[in-house]
């Protein structure tokens, strides 16, 4: 698999060192499934929106902009600045090696292009017209980004309110993101990889089951509207805690139930709803859901998360074309 050399964000919404991560690589026909028409058009078909219409132009909120094909970090919000030209505008890029240019001389003009690194997605031009400190004004579309806010990674809600955090894996990640996401007092949901040896893998390395990954949610909560408790009674009515290795059709270790556990309360709590659970009598055959903590969870690709919703599938797991 075709690799590069790329600055990923981590769950805290801290910048990784440089880290070797495969390139992403897709045919036509399935980016088009995958992003819908008005993505496609933008970063498959160096498509340009309308000046002053993008959902990014004004924003101001603290935060990280992610390649909307993939997920890689681009720029964050303390680069950005209003150009008045109509797209969002940023003077530098979140990490050099994130961003490719190359040389467009489309529509009788001569401009630098900028491409993501990962995935080759379209993302706009960037020109020696910008300010200090670096002089250059990338101008990227709206419809190339998408917006993690940074309070949420470092666990504040919209009202500043302390969130805290979950990980769960119990089969697809895209119907537990869904389910969990529905739920009275989630903030924010993931969908990723954890429990494995590969930092930053890809959904096609997790599928070879090489990379000893699960596929998990990464679910931010407020605990003044939904326990712990209360997430784990979900997460055992979300899927089979008796297969090992298998949810339904899915076979493999990234389809395993495990609870990962970021402190000794999370690791009681669960150990307690377990065992409550295997007294219960529900299930005939034994629970051979795993406990083990936290130890990194790698976000999924931007076209992973809130699959279900994108692509109105309710419940049920499919697969990428």
């Amino acid at each position: 698999m075709e690799q590069g050399t790329f600055v990923f964000l981590d769950e805290w919404g801290r910048p990784s060192s440089p880290t070797k991560g495969a390139l992403i690589r897709k045919r036509n026909e399935q980016w088009r499934y995958l992003l819908g028409e008005e993505t496609y058009a933008i970063t498959r078909e160096a498509g340009t929106e309308r000046p002053f219409c993008g959902r990014f132009v004004a924003s101001k909120e603290e935060g990280f902009y992610l390649c909307a094909d993939c997920g890689l970090p681009l720029f964050s919000s303390a680069a950005k600045y209003v150009s008045g030209t109509g797209w969002p505008s940023f003077f530098a890029p979140f990490a050099p090696q994130n961003i490719q240019q190359t040389e467009d001389r489309s529509h009788g003009m001569l401009r630098e292009e900028i491409l993501c690194a990962r995935c080759g997605a379209h993302l706009g031009h960037v020109f020696p017209d910008g300010p200090r400190p670096t002089g250059l004004r990338y101008c990227i579309n709206s419809g190339a980004l998408v917006f993690v806010p940074e309070r949420l990674l470092q666990g504040r809600g919209k009202d500043g309110r302390p969130l805290q955090r979950a990980v769960f894996a119990g089969g697809c990640y895209w119907g537990m993101e869904q389910n969990f996401a529905k739920g009275k007092g989630v903030e924010a949901t993931f969908a990723g990889y954890s429990g494995g040896t590969v930092p930053f893998p890809t959904y096609e390395e997790v599928c070879t089951s090489r990379t000893e990954h699960a596929e998990a949610v990464l679910v931010f909560f407020d605990p003044q509207q939904v326990s712990y408790e209360g997430l784990l009674a979900r997460f055992w009515e979300f899927h089979d805690p008796t297969t090992p290795n298998r949810q339904g059709p899915d076979v493999g270790p990234q389809y395993r139930s495990v609870i990962f556990v970021y402190d000794e309360a999370q690791r009681k709590a669960a150990e307690r709803s377990r065992q409550a659970l295997a007294e219960s009598g529900r299930f005939r055959d034994p629970i051979v859901t795993e406990i083990v903590p936290a130890r990194g969870f790698f976000f999924a690709e931007e076209y992973q998360q809130r699959y279900n919703e994108k692509h109105g599938i309710s419940g049920g797991c499919g697969r990428v074309p």
